[in-house]
Parts: C-alpha cells; structure tokens; sequence
C-alpha cells in the first residue's frame, strides 16, 4: 500500500441499485470551486499569530539537547583546566559577538569541532555556556572577577555590567584601588568611573590602607593629578605622598621630585613650606626648583596671571562654597541662601534671610555674614545683619548713618567700606566705613560722581567704584579710593555704559561683567553680555569673552581662580544661569543653574573652615528638629 496514490483524481462512483453512491465518504473531494469567505466583505480578516513564550520554550528545548549531549557540534575546553564544555553553535553565535565572528568567519576555529579558551576557567565557561542558554548566571565573590575578565572576552555585555554593578556595591577604602586598576585592565569604563569617584570622595580614608602604599609610581602619579580629590587643603595630599614615600623610602625617594610637582605647592602657606616641605623633600634639585616657584606665588601676586599652571589651579574641595544671598526673584524678593557645591556642581539652600531685602550689600568679616543696606519693598533701610555662620544664628549691628539701597560694599584693611546707592529720595555719592573692633560707622571722602547700581571692589589695597547710574543715565565712569590718603580719583573709563554690572578681581586685573545702559525712562532699552577687563598698571580696559547671554544686575566674584557670574535679568526673566570664567584660557564654561531664578542678589565665596561650621549648624539643626518632633 502506497502513501503517496493520485489522491487529487476523482474515480467514478458506484452506483447500488438503489440508486445511491457507494463508498463516497473515502472518495476524495474537489474544494477548487468552493470559497471560504463571503464575496461582499469590504474588510480584510488577516491576523498575526504570536506564540506566546516561543522563544523561550526553543532556548529551553535546546537546553534540554544540550543536557542530553543531542545535536551539540562544538565542545569548548576551558585552557586553565581542560574541563569540556559541548555546545551549540547556533546558540552561542546568538548570544556572543565573540562566538559569532569565531564561527561565521574564515577563521581556523570555524571547522573545528573542538576549541580550546585560553586562560579560561572550567567551572567559569560551564557557567557561560548555560547563560547562553537561558540568560541567567550566578555572580559572587569568588567567582565575579574571572566571570567578568571571561565575559569581557566573549563580548557578552550584559553579563559585564552585571559583574561591574555587583563589583560597584563591594567598594570599600581597602578595595576601591584595586577595582580600578581591575576595571581598567578589563577596560570595563562604567565600573572604573564609579571606583575611581569612590576613591576621590573618600581619598583620606583610602590613604589609610595598605592598597595606597602599593601603588607603583605611574598609578600615584595618575592619583595625584585629580582635581576631583576631597580633601579641604592640599596638606593633605603632601602627606599623603610622604606617607607613600616613607613605606619604602629606599625605592622611592629618588621619585619624590618627579611626584611632588602633583602637589599644589604655590597653595600651600608659606608657613607649611618652610616647616613641612622643604625639611622633607631635603637637597633634591627638582624639589627645590618647585619649591621656588611656591615661594614665588606669594611673593608676586602682580605676577599671577603669567605664573598660572596646574599647580596654581585649586582642587575643587579645597575651594569651599559659594554662598548666593536673596535678589529679585518671580515672588518680588528671594530670602533664600544657596549653597554651591563645587564637587557635586550642585545648590542647595544652606540658610534663609531673616525677612526680605532688595538691593543689598554683603561682605565676610571672619565666619560672619554681614547683610548690609537694601529696601524692604516699602522703604529703604541702614540697617546691618549678621549671620553666624558657626550657630546660623541673625543678629542686628549697628545702622548706617545714611539710609541706602543701590548701593556697593567691600572690605578693605579690615573694615567694611559702604559706597553710594539712593536713599529713597537722590542718588547718592557719600561713603562710609564701618570699623569692627568699634562697631561705629564714620564717613570717609565722598565719590566724585553719584552712583547707584554701581560695581564695588577691592583691588591692590583700593576701593573701586566702576559704573552705575546717576538719576539721568548710566555711567561709563570709575573712580579709585586710596584709604591713605583718603581720596577718590578718576580712573580710564568703560567702553560702554554700565548700570547693574557685575565686578570682581581675579590676578591683579578688574572685571566688569554684563550690565545695562539704559536711560531711566526708558529701563528694558539695553542689557549686555560684554565683558571687560581693567589693568591698574595701565590704567586701560580691554573688552574680552562675553558672558553666554545679555544680562544685568548679575552677581559675580572670585571662586578659586575663576570668575563666577550668577543670575541676572534678562529683560523678560530672573535667571538661574551660573557660569565661571577661565582667565588662561579667556572663555566661559556653565556650571549647575541656581535653584531659584534671581537677580540683583550677591555671591561671595566662603572658605572650608566656614563651611565646616555650616554642616556641623545644618547637623545640629536636624537634631533639634527631631527632638521637636
């Protein structure tokens, strides 16, 4: 009997006598003139057919062949061991680059049967193998680093991070070196990221341990170089490197000249060189000759700008914060303080104002805050705050003589000088000085010029006045206060017009940052995002890299060995934009926005030993709070 009969040709039916077909349920049927679907359907019915755990139950069927030693043409031996591993190709050229290019290639192993994995571990290719299989593998201590240098190898990149993140959790200050240098030499990007910002936020508990001592000269040259280092002085990392010194002082003193210009040396205090470095580092040549340069720097701060290096650039912990005190903002008047943090590049709020204040002054005298001037919204005040920055606390001091807001204030020899401004009635061109040691304010010389808005300086032991507004228009005008002989003098003017412009000192040079000119019937005419530059010993301006927008009544100071610009009007909005100023390179880079958009608000800079006491208030406060609570 065959299967295979003409089972399309219809025979000729039997007829019984009756009349009727005999044997035709076994005859086969013609459907060719028969049609399935109505001929008046206007739509189609077609549908896709998706099984549901498909691929899944293939893997798993092929898993089971692989168990069962069926179907498998290829066995993989492990080379450290010479442990057997059969597989599939077809599965492992789907899960692993690596195995694709070896079997869809010319490559010798394409024909063989039996491939043999260098410096692979058995149990580690058994492990792979089956996650190739089903997508799922064991991670844990002591198999997680040749599972991930095995994973590498095959480009199975998921198996990768999955070890990178396990790895990731287990760093600790005995460790966080180690993984580096493991991550690194897996070329494992993510991992060594996330171990080499471990190791800089916990630097002073990772020198601790013995993986710091056994660093060879090339990977502590590499730790010593990041700017990105917490520590709050660069001390620390001078004893950090004699510490790594003095454990095998027999090899590595010869280093010391190569790895000590990674120190920040023109940083440190005159004080610390000549007690702790130079006794240190002994008649070595090159130590000397940087040694000389630290010296240097504090000899010639005229020199400054020419003598900027590396070295002179701080690290970013040991610059402090930022503080940005209140300004205008979209609610008529900010009371916040923000922080700035210059390692996580983020604000926080730290404090807030004791009520608001518009068109202030502010100045540090020691760890105290002082908030001087301004208008309340309904009149203009000579009133003086001090915030505590130890206790967090706001005390009043002692009044202005003359109500003022509009107006500039600096220190200068010690005492705080408070320049011009408007009193609610004319712009005014009077200056007083406040002494600390009598609490008293006193008037010194008056400006030659009225001036409001005006940016207030100190720049080689003079007060500068630069711009602001008279009552008719702004001004190009500067003048120049010498507390010795108590005088102002004109000085070369701006090149343009400036009401609400930004000042601050960086290298012996004057800046004047954004601003307006305006006609005061006329406020929204002009805004700026010029910048320029004043050299005393020239008595000149030069215009330089412009700010990243037009903006007046922008904040500005010094923040390590750059200018920083803070917020601003634009015309239309109060501004969150921060950005700094690179005075080597002469451009502008943006840093985190503030948290509050704000403008005409006042940004100073504020050493660690401040800050310390900052987070100690803000830990002291929490706990009072839960006590409450």
């Amino acid at each position: 009997m065959s299967l295979s009969g003409n089972l399309g040709s219809p025979s000729k039916d039997t007829i019984s006598s009756s009349g009727s077909l005999v044997g035709s349920e076994n005859l086969p049927r013609d459907f060719s003139r028969l049609s399935l679907f109505s001929s008046g359907s206007a739509t189609s019915q077609d549908e896709q057919f998706r099984s549901e755990g498909h691929a899944e139950h293939s893997l798993s069927c092929m898993q089971n062949y692989l168990q069962a030693g069926k179907l498998c043409d290829v066995t993989l031996v492990a080379g450290n061991n010479g442990k057997k591993v059969q597989a599939h190709r077809l599965v492992l050229s789907a899960a692993s680059e690596y195995f694709a290019a070896m079997f869809t290639s010319n490559l010798r192993e394409s024909g063989e049967s039996e491939i043999t994995l260098g410096d692979v571990s058995g149990d580690v290719l058994q492990a792979v193998v089956n996650y190739c299989y089903t997508g799922a593998i064991d991670i844990r201590e002591d198999n997680v680093e040749t599972l991930l240098s095995t994973a590498c190898l095959m480009q199975l990149h998921e198996v990768v991070e999955a070890c990178s993140r396990f790895l990731a959790h287990q760093l600790h200050p005995s460790n966080c070196l180690g993984i580096a240098v493991f991550a690194e030499h897996q070329a494992c990007t993510s991992l060594l990221q996330e171990a080499n910002a471990y190791t800089s936020q916990n630097f002073m508990q990772v020198i601790r341990n013995q993986e710091f001592l056994q660093l060879n000269a090339e990977q502590m040259r590499n730790l010593l170089s990041n700017d990105d280092l917490n520590v709050t002085s660069e001390e620390h990392i001078f004893h950090a490197l004699m510490s790594w010194i003095n454990h095998d002082p027999v090899e590595r003193k010869r280093l010391i000249g190569l790895l000590l210009a990674f120190v920040k040396l023109p940083l440190l205090s005159p004080e610390f060189l000549t007690d702790q470095v130079e006794p240190a580092v002994g008649s070595d040549p090159a130590c000397q000759t940087l040694i000389m340069e630290a010296f240097k720097w504090h000899l010639l701060p005229d020199r400054h700008f020419q003598m900027a290096s590396s070295r002179t650039r701080p690290r970013k912990a040991t610059l402090g914060r930022l503080l940005v005190v209140g300004g205008m903002d979209k609610n008529k008047g900010a009371t916040t303080i923000e922080s700035y943090d210059p390692r996580s590049n983020l604000w926080t709020v730290s404090h807030h104002m004791s009520g608001r204040r518009l068109q202030f002054g502010i100045a540090l005298l020691g760890d105290k805050l002082l908030v001087v001037g301004g208008r309340d919204g309904l009149k203009t005040l000579n009133t003086m705050e001090c915030l505590d920055m130890e206790t967090g606390s706001w005390t009043q001091l002692s009044p202005m003589n003359t109500h003022r807001h509009g107006l500039g204030v600096a220190v200068l020899g010690g005492t705080l000088y408070a320049v011009g401004g408007h009193d609610g009635w004319s712009y005014l061109n009077n200056v007083e000085r406040w002494d600390p040691v009598t609490r008293s304010w006193s008037y010194v010389t008056p400006m030659q010029s009225q001036r409001c808005s005006a940016g207030v300086a100190v720049l080689k032991g003079k007060l500068y006045a630069v711009g602001g507004r008279d009552g008719a228009s702004c001004l190009r005008t500067v003048e120049c206060y010498d507390p010795h002989t108590n005088k102002w003098t004109m000085c070369a003017p701006l090149a343009r017009r400036r009401g609400g412009v930004g000042v601050a000192v960086a290298n012996g040079y004057l800046y004047a940052l954004g601003g307006q000119d305006a006609p005061a019937n006329n406020p929204a005419a002009s805004r700026f995002d010029c910048v320029e530059r004043y050299d005393p010993s020239t008595d000149t301006w030069i215009v330089i890299a412009s700010l990243s927008s037009k903006r007046d009544a922008v904040a500005a100071c010094l923040f390590g060995d750059r200018l920083v610009a803070v917020g601003g009007y634009d015309g239309s909005h109060y501004l969150r934009t921060v950005e700094q100023y690179d005075p080597i390179n002469n451009e502008w880079t943006v840093l985190a926005p503030l948290i509050t958009g704000r403008a005409g608000a006042c940004v100073i800079a504020v050493s660690n030993a401040h800050v310390q006491s900052v987070d100690s208030y803000k830990v002291l406060l929490c706990d009072t709070k839960t006590e409450l609570n």
